[in-house]
């Protein structure tokens, strides 16, 4: 029995993927799972036809913007979206997280807030971040979580060119740094630096600037993490710079639960 296959990709506006060869990697990938970020869209702007899976979408209430979806093989328990108490918490309805609960794991997918220019989203990313670790451990409570997305963050300087540089911009300052760090410390794998701890070179999401993606100047923010619990059921962490179709490479899982 071949181990589960789970996908996800930033695909930084489906309609717009579409047009670059998203339908032929998707049918090509054979994935049980595949999960997106940065969707941009509402369900209804959208004609997808995917035989054999079931579709879940969160949509930002502003338009173009931001956005969530899950299709998968596997009928699910259940299904909910974005995190608990948001209104009360005062976040923006911005389509950031689905979760999926099967009877041995639950599977989330997650855009989280970018930091933006000068760091003015930060205070609301690092409130994000509490919040989101939060619920990642009220499900690992219960049983394992296989957590994937466009994170946002390069977690240690391998994870991108050119640390020095980009040392407190979006995305790689300590604050984030350290949250990501606190989600490992609360049970989590990242889990291509677990089976790669000191591979170089590899990247999910490239500038469109200056010729970047072809120099292979990029950062590691796409991620699959999963609990402790389960690490060593992990068979393959991948990522697929081959893919284009976006300014992110969809990043793989292959996990035997």
């Amino acid at each position: 029995m071949r181990p589960m296959r789970f996908v996800s990709w930033n695909v930084n506006g489906l309609r717009a993927c579409m047009g670059k060869g998203f339908e032929q990697f998707f049918n090509t990938i054979n994935a049980d799972i595949v999960a997106l970020q940065e969707t941009k869209l509402q369900p209804h702007q959208i004609a997808l036809e995917l035989e054999g899976y079931e579709q879940y979408w969160n949509s930002a209430q502003k338009k173009g913007y931001s956005g969530t979806a899950v299709f998968t093989k596997h009928k699910p328990l259940c299904v909910s979206y974005d995190l608990p108490d948001m209104d009360k918490l005062g976040f923006p309805k911005e389509g950031r997280v689905i979760t999926l609960e099967f009877d041995k794991f639950f599977f989330v997918d997650c855009y989280t807030p970018n930091s933006q220019r000068e760091l003015a989203r930060i205070e609301h990313r690092m409130d994000w971040e509490d919040e989101f670790r939060r619920y990642l451990c009220s499900l690992d409570a219960k049983k394992p979580v296989v957590l994937c997305g466009d994170l946002n963050v390069a977690h240690q300087e391998i994870d991108l060119k050119n640390p020095k540089t980009n040392h407190n911009n979006a995305g790689f300052t300590d604050k984030e740094r350290g949250k990501f760090t606190e989600l490992l410390s609360a049970g989590f794998v990242d889990s291509f630096r677990y089976l790669y701890p000191d591979k170089r070179d590899c990247y999910s999401w490239w500038s469109f600037m200056a010729n970047s993606r072809a120099r292979n100047i990029g950062w590691r923010i796409d991620y699959f993490v999963v609990s402790s619990s389960i690490k060593d059921k992990i068979e393959e962490s991948s990522i697929l710079p081959e893919v284009t179709g976006s300014d992110h490479c969809p990043v793989m899982l292959e996990i035997s639960l």
